[in-house]
C-alpha cells in the first residue's frame, strides 16, 4: 500500500464530494450492473422534506424510453453519524430479470429524477467485469526491466545474501513493492496478498471454466494463476519458509529493493519469514490448487506441488517462531486451514486432513456468543480491512474436502453462527445501503461499527475496505448455499444474498459518493495515480474506498478524500487484494 506523498501523481481533476455538494435528491446505484438472479437494490438520498412526495420509482429502458418496472420506495432511514439531516429510502426492483440497460426515474414535485445507467443480464457482472480484472493484474506484473533486473538478484535485509525473486504482481498503483503480507508486527492485521490473488484466479479457472471460455479468457486467467504460483515458488527459501517481502522503499534506484520484514513507517528488519498468517498459508494454499491442474508454467506441476508440501512441512514446526508475538491467532488458523485443505484436495494424504480439522475445531472453538470470532486467546473480536470473510471462506473449502458428518455438522454450525452475526450487526442500525458492519475492540471496550477503527495494533493502517466487502461478500453466498440453501437466485436465502448484492453494488457506485471504485466503469473513478517504472492506475483495478472520518479514533462518520495534500492514498490507490476477493465474490455469484 502506498504511503508517501511524494509518488502521488493525481491528475488534475477537481472532483467535490462533500455533503454540501450533493443535490437535493439524488438515486445511489450501482453504475456496472446487476446478475438477473440477483437481488437488485438502490437508495434515494434527499435533504430533510424533499422526499415528501416520492413514494414510487420506475424503471425505464433506455433503448426505447419505456417504462418496464413500477415499485413502491422503502421506509425512510438516517444515518446522523454520516450526514446529518440527510434522508434514504431504498428501492428494490428484483423483480426485474429482463436483460437490457436501464435507468430508475422518480418524480419530484413534477421533476424527474434520474439515475446512473446500469444492466441487466446473465450473469452481468462477472461478464462485464473479469475480462478487466486479468487485464489488471497482467499490467501488475513486476516485469519492467528494471524490476526484473534488480529482483534476479535482491539482496536479503542484513546481510549480502541474494535470491532470485523476478515476477509476482506489485502491490497497489502507488507502490512497486511485492507482498505475501504485511502489518506482520501488528499480529492481528496481517493481509493476504499475492498467493491470495493467485488462489482467486486459480478458483476462477476451476468454478466458472465455461463462462471464462465463453469470454474467451480461460487461457489467460490460468497463464496469469501459473505467473502467480511460479513467483510463489522462487520466494520459497533453501530452509522452508516463504519471503515474505520485497520493499522498494519508495525509492526510484532498483537496486535499493531489499528482502525484509516490515514495521510501522517503513522501518525494515531481517523478519522476513512469513508465519502461516503472514502469507505463508496461502501460499501453500495455491501451490497446492494449482499442481492439481497438471499444467506448467516456469516450474512443473510437481514442484508446485512438492514446493507446497516443504512449506507446509516447514511451518509445522517453526510457525510460532516466526509470529511476532510467539503466538498464534485466529489468522494463523484460518490460513493453515487453508493450506492443509488444499493439499489434502491434492494428495488425500491424512498427515493434511487431520491438521484442517484440527484447525476448522479450532475456528469454532473461537467462536463468541455475540457470533464474531475471538481474535486472540481473550476477548479481542476478529475484525478484518481486507480478509473479514475468509475464516468463512476456508471452512467452506475445507467441506469441499470432508466427507464425515461428524465433521461437517460442527463447521456447518460455525458458518452458520458466523453468518447470522454478519447480518444482524449489519442490521442493528439504520443501513440503507446495507454496508457491511462488525465488532472491535477499543480501550478495551466492544463496540460494534461501520469502519475498522483508526485506532489499531498497526499505530497508522486504516484505508478503504473494498477488499473487506468483497470478502463477506464471497462468505455469505460460499457459506449461505451450504447453511441456508435456496432453490433460485443466488443459492442462498434473500438475506445473504441482498448482504453479498449490496457489498458489490457499493464499490460499483452504489455509495453515498456515487464513486465507482473499479477504473475504468461508471464515473466518478478515482484521479489517476502515478508509479515507478511506467506503473499505475489500471482499468479493473479497484481503489480503497470509503473510511470513517479521518480522526475518529473508532471509526465512526465517514470519509472520502480523493485529494488531501498526498494522504488520499488512503481513498484512492488501487490495491491487488481489492480486485481478488471481487474476483471471488462475481465468481461464486456467476457459478450454478
Amino acid at each position: 500500500m502506498k504511503r508517501t506523498r511524494a509518488l502521488l501523481a493525481p491528475i488534475l481533476l477537481v472532483i467535490s464530494l462533500t455533503t454540501s455538494t450533493f443535490a437535493k435528491i439524488i438515486i445511489h446505484i450501482n453504475q456496472v450492473g446487476f446478475d438477473t438472479r440477483a437481488i437488485k437494490s438502490a437508495v434515494v438520498a434527499s435533504d430533510a422534506g424533499e422526499l415528501d412526495a416520492v413514494s414510487a420509482f420506475d424503471v425505464i429502458d433506455v433503448s426505447n424510453q419505456q417504462k418496464v418496472f413500477s415499485g413502491k420506495s422503502g421506509r425512510p432511514e438516517k444515518i446522523e453519524e454520516w450526514f446529518p439531516g440527510r434522508i434514504y429510502q431504498p428501492i428494490d426492483f428484483s423483480g426485474l430479470t429482463t436483460s437490457g440497460r436501464y435507468k430508475i426515474v422518480i418524480n419530484a414535485k413534477g421533476m424527474p429524477i434520474t439515475s446512473d445507467e446500469f444492466q441487466i443480464g446473465d450473469k452481468a457482472v462477472a461478464k462485464l467485469l473479469i475480462p478487466s480484472i486479468i487485464h489488471y493484474y497482467n499490467k501488475q506484473r513486476a516485469d519492467k526491466p528494471e524490476e526484473l533486473l534488480a529482483d534476479e538478484h535482491v539482496t536479503l535485509y542484513g546481510g549480502d545474501k541474494t535470491v532470485d525473486l523476478r515476477g509476482g504482481w506489485d502491490d497497489a498503483s502507488g507502490d512497486i513493492s511485492k507482498y505475501f503480507s504485511h502489518l506482520a508486527y501488528a499480529n492481528f492485521m496481517s493481509q493476504q496478498q499475492i498467493p491470495l490473488c493467485t488462489w482467486a484466479m486459480t478458483n476462477a479457472a476451476e468454478r466458472i471454466p465455461g463462462l471464462l471460455t465463453n469470454l474467451n479468457v480461460l487461457d489467460s486467467m490460468k497463464r496469469e494463476a501459473l505467473y502467480g504460483a511460479d513467483y510463489i515458488v522462487r520466494s520459497l527459501s533453501e530452509e522452508g519458509y516463504f519471503y515474505m517481502t520485497i520493499f522498494s522503499y519508495f525509492n526510484p534506484d532498483p537496486k535499493a529493493r531489499r528482502v525484509v520484514g516490515l514495521n510501522a513507517n517503513s522501518v525494515t528488519t531481517d523478519k522476513y519469514q512469513c508465519a502461516y498468517r503472514e502469507g505463508g498459508g496461502m501460499g501453500v494454499a495455491a501451490l497446492a490448487r494449482i499442481s492439481r491442474w497438471k499444467m506448467d508454467g516456469a516450474f512443473t506441476s510437481a514442484q508446485y506441488l512438492a514446493a507446497a508440501k516443504r512449506a507446509f512441512a516447514h511451518l509445522q514446526v517453526n510457525n510460532l517462531k516466526y509470529c511476532d508475538d510467539g503466538k498464534e491467532n485466529v489468522l494463523d488458523d484460518y490460513c493453515a486451514l487453508m493450506g492443509a485443505t488444499e493439499l489434502w484436495l491434492a494428495t488425500g494424504e491424512n498427515e493434511y486432513r487431520d491438521e484442517a480439522r484440527k484447525r476448522a475445531k479450532n475456528l469454532g472453538n473461537r467462536l463468541a456468543p455475540a457470533g464474531y470470532f475471538i481474535a486472540n486467546d481473550a476477548n479481542r473480536p476478529f475484525w478484518h480491512a481486507s480478509d473479514a470473510g475468509l475464516p468463512i471462506v476456508a471452512l467452506c473449502r475445507y467441506l469441499d474436502a470432508e466427507q464425515d458428518a461428524t465433521f461437517r455438522k460442527a463447521t456447518l454450525s460455525t458458518i452458520k453462527k458466523a453468518l447470522d452475526y454478519n447480518v444482524r450487526v449489519t442490521g442493528e442500525v439504520a443501513n440503507p445501503f446495507g454496508y457491511a458492519r462488525q465488532s472491535f475492540l477499543l480501550n478495551g471496550a466492544v463496540k460494534d461499527g461501520f469502519f475498522i477503527p483508526h485506532e489499531n495494533e498497526s499505530g497508522w493502517w486504516w484505508q478503504g475496505e473494498n477488499a473487506r466487502l468483497g470478502s463477506l461478500a464471497s462468505a455469505a453466498l460460499l457459506g449461505g448455499r451450504l447453511v441456508y440453501p435456496a432453490s433460485g437466485g443466488l443459492g442462498t436465502s434473500e438475506v445473504l444474498s441482498a448482504y453479498a448484492g449490496r457489498q458489490i453494488s457499493w464499490i460499483l457506485g452504489g455509495n453515498p459518493y456515487e464513486a465507482c471504485f473499479m477504473y475504468g466503469y461508471g464515473r466518478n473513478n478515482m484521479p489517476y495515480m502515478k508509479s515507478m517504472y511506467g506503473h499505475g492506475s489500471e482499468r479493473g483495478g479497484i481503489s480503497n474506498g470509503v473510511t470513517g472520518k479521518d480522526g475518529n479514533a473508532d471509526g465512526s462518520g465517514i470519509d472520502y478524500k480523493p485529494h488531501d495534500n498526498g494522504n488520499e492514498w488512503r481513498w484512492t490507490e488501487q490495491w491487488i487484494p481489492h480486485a481478488a476477493w471481487f474476483l471471488i465474490a462475481v465468481t461464486t455469484m456467476a457459478q450454478e
